[in-house]
């Protein structure tokens, strides 16, 4: 367990969950390691302590391309519910909001920086939301450009964190423009990404927030779009510690072969490593609150013999600080111990196996998606039957509920489905985006 200096900054500690014998010539071994923040003196979004500075910046991108006037009400929607992030921003939060069409402009405060929280510049945010009109097309990159351009106005600042909304796919900038952005971007802000309709990609939109470390959710219906941002800007408020980082350190001849979040969404961070250190790399985990993470982490290990014992990996949660040194806020080690005991190297870890299911459960929804959007109804069947069967063994009543949507379930535990007739694009498509949720294992 450890403290940071900064004023109601919280306390982390992380556990190693394994089961730490392995067979003779066995090198894989797996460990749940469960990083927990508490004490951060939050509460709904305000700081407990009195006077506590307000070191966050927010930026909100909201969709203006002509399809938002298609109801007509899906604009005024979202003026309201960009009114109601506003809101919930705490005094002292410097904030910009961002029309976005097939170029980003200022909506408020302009002149290229932040505006700072009260309640006059909350007023005259949402006066200047009145000009939030839909016209042109849908250039993501560009908001994601200009909010990046925002946020580095106020370095001093360490909790930056993005809201984006669309309607619509990326029609109006290459692919690869969008890339080029995110990779400027990735590190310096999260964000968060929800697309209102069905006319959207879940594949976009996850690959968004996935890059910028934030979520991804559908909102079906423009009328649950205000109660939706104030929800998510409650969180972020809540946050008051960025840039942490899950170093692992790993023995000579042994491999870091992943690692991934597993809990309370499926996001794997193998590809983000960033070297630390002889035989060590960082995994980012974006910024924190008062809550709970899981990660899984896997460790390929030179084989050994019966009796023989070795250190796997060491876990450290560290924070960078301005002189290039790192902060360890907490550590946990993983173990090896090869035995030749047939019940303890064949017994699977509790929370692996619940976590190895839960990751399964989202790859089968959505291949079974992909396969039937091609028409493949055999192969869509089959991945979303064993969806079913792993949410109903996993406890994941939520996904289950969602799935039941999409199929009619003839036997859970066994994974037998069959394709409902007309379900509909916002069902399937909640389904999608949904599918990384995760639900923690009962301990």
């Amino acid at each position: 367990m450890a403290s940071l200096s900064k004023p109601n900054a919280p306390h982390f500690s992380v556990d190693i969950f394994q089961n730490e014998y392995l067979a003779e010539g066995s090198r894989e071994v797996n460990a749940i390691v469960t990083v927990t923040a508490t004490g951060g003196g939050t509460s709904g979004g305000r700081p407990l302590t009195a006077g506590a500075p307000a070191d966050a910046a927010v930026v909100i991108m909201i969709d203006c391309s002509g399809s938002m006037d298609h109801p007509a009400a899906k604009m005024r929607n979202a003026r309201e519910a960009t009114a109601a992030a506003v809101d919930t921003l705490r005094d002292g939060v410097a904030f910009a909001v961002v029309a976005g069409t097939h170029e980003a402009a200022e909506v408020y405060p302009g002149g290229g920086v932040l505006a700072v929280a009260s309640p006059a510049t909350r007023e005259a945010a949402r006066t200047a939301l009145r000009k939030l009109t839909p016209m042109g097309g849908t250039a993501i990159g560009t908001w994601l450009a200009l909010a990046h351009r925002l946020f580095e106005t106020r370095p001093d600042l360490s909790i930056r964190h993005g809201i984006l909304l669309t309607d619509g796919r990326n029609e109006h900038e290459k692919p690869s423009a969008l890339q080029a952005v995110l990779d400027r971007a990735s590190g310096s802000f999260t964000a968060d990404c929800r697309g209102v309709g069905t006319d959207w990609e879940v594949a976009e939109l996850r690959r968004i927030s996935s890059a910028l470390l934030g979520t991804v959710d559908i909102v079906a219906e423009p009328s649950g779009l205000a109660d939706d941002f104030r929800t998510m800007m409650a969180k972020t408020m809540d946050k008051q510690v960025a840039d942490v980082a899950l170093r692992v350190w790993t023995p000579a001849n042994a491999v870091v072969k992943y690692v991934k979040q597993v809990a309370p969404a499926v996001e794997d961070l193998t590809g983000r490593r960033s070297d630390s250190g002889p035989r060590a790399g960082d995994y980012p985990t974006g910024s924190w609150g008062d809550e709970s993470r899981d990660y899984h982490v896997c460790i390929e290990v030179p084989a050994a013999a019966v009796g023989d014992e070795m250190l796997a990996a060491r876990i450290s949660l560290v924070l960078p600080q301005p002189d290039g040194t790192a902060e360890v806020l907490s550590q946990g080690l993983v173990r090896a111990v090869w035995t030749d005991d047939l019940a303890s190297s064949t017994r699977i870890n509790q929370q692996v196996a619940h976590y190895t299911g839960q990751a399964e459960l989202a790859s089968s929804i959505q291949e079974g998606l992909a396969a039937h959007r091609v028409g493949d109804v055999d192969r869509a069947t089959a991945k979303l039957g064993a969806a079913v069967r792993l949410a109903h063994a996993t406890g994941n009543d939520a996904t289950f509920r969602l799935l039941e949507k999409v199929v009619d379930v003839v036997d859970a535990r066994e994974g037998t489905v069959r394709f409902r007739k007309n379900v509909s694009e916002a069902d399937s498509m909640t389904l999608e985006t949904r599918s990384t949720k995760t639900v923690r294992v009962k301990r």
